[in-house]
């Protein structure tokens, strides 16, 4: 450099010169972006972070939320069952009452229970609905509440005046049934009101035929029948499980197939031994077959 002319050494040191401040500003600027890009990685690291305590604040009120309405949902759950458990111990009580006023008796409504749950299962029915139609159908006969006494307790075959006053019973029970909100309670409204229809339009009290009936209570009319047809009763004795299955499936002077659902005669034919069984069981001293 030492011997290289002056004139070129100063334009040297003027473009170092020129060079080095560029280089400074430069690197000023990248140092100020910098800061301005550390600025706002700091602030937007600042909202992520209010961010995530808002969500986990929000979470834990969610899991809070959750749980009370875990809480208060079981809570109505089990306000529902004490109120069906309720429903059906007054079912119980008013069952009993009118079996003091009736020539039936608990073993008979115990076994119609059975019957309706098993006819109910074997014809297809869900679990749920069977077991519906059990608690329910001790409570068929519950308008025999309001039949005089005369009436209700005559030894032998009623006349034309006095059955005329029988056939009221239905509807004397269904009255006593009727307005619940309890699914229990509607099913043996629906049950007293129509065990006595018949699925060709014989029956009473107002004569529906087929799905006309609800059939719950088609359910009922079979079990009732064969209960009827084996037990003894003031005015009858009782059949044997041949002639009473006999009797429903291809009729007598009283009763006819054509009374039931083929449906629930058909599942009938599949499951009467369990009805057989169910009798005996559940039999009452003074029977016979």
């Amino acid at each position: 450099m030492a011997n290289l002319p002056e004139t070129i050494l100063g334009d040297l040191t003027g473009l170092n010169d020129a060079v080095e401040s560029d280089l400074r500003r430069q690197v000023e600027l990248a140092n100020r972006q910098l800061h301005r890009y550390a600025a706002e990685l700091r602030q937007l690291a600042q909202r992520e972070t209010e961010k995530a305590l808002e969500l986990a604040k929000v979470n834990e009120q969610l899991r809070t939320y959750s749980k009370e309405l875990q809480e208060l949902v079981e809570q109505e759950k089990q306000r529902a069952r004490d109120l069906e458990n309720a429903y059906v111990e007054s079912l119980a009580r008013l069952t009993q009452a009118s079996a003091y006023r009736d020539n039936e008796t608990g073993e008979h409504i115990q076994r119609l229970s059975h019957y309706s749950r098993l006819l109910a299962l074997t014809a297809g029915s869900p679990s749920e609905f069977a077991d519906l139609v059990f608690l329910a159908a001790p409570m068929h006969d519950v308008g025999k509440i309001g039949i005089p006494d005369h009436v209700l307790y005559k030894p032998g075959p009623l006349n034309d005046q006095e059955w005329a006053i029988m056939k009221r019973h239905p509807i004397i029970g269904a009255t006593l049934l009727e307005g619940s909100r309890s699914e229990l309670i509607q099913s043996a409204h629906e049950i007293a009101l129509a065990h006595h229809e018949r699925w060709d339009g014989t029956g009473y009290p107002y004569s529906l035929q087929g799905e006309q009936i609800p059939f719950s209570a088609r359910i009922v009319a079979v079990g009732d029948t064969y209960d009827a047809l084996r037990s003894v009763r003031p005015y009858k004795y009782g059949y044997s499980h041949e002639l009473a299955c006999q009797i429903m499936t291809e009729g007598d002077d009283r009763t006819r197939p054509e009374h039931f659902d083929p449906q629930l005669l058909d599942a009938f034919r599949r499951c009467h031994s369990s009805f057989a069984d169910i009798y005996e069981a559940i039999r009452e001293p003074r029977s016979y077959t």
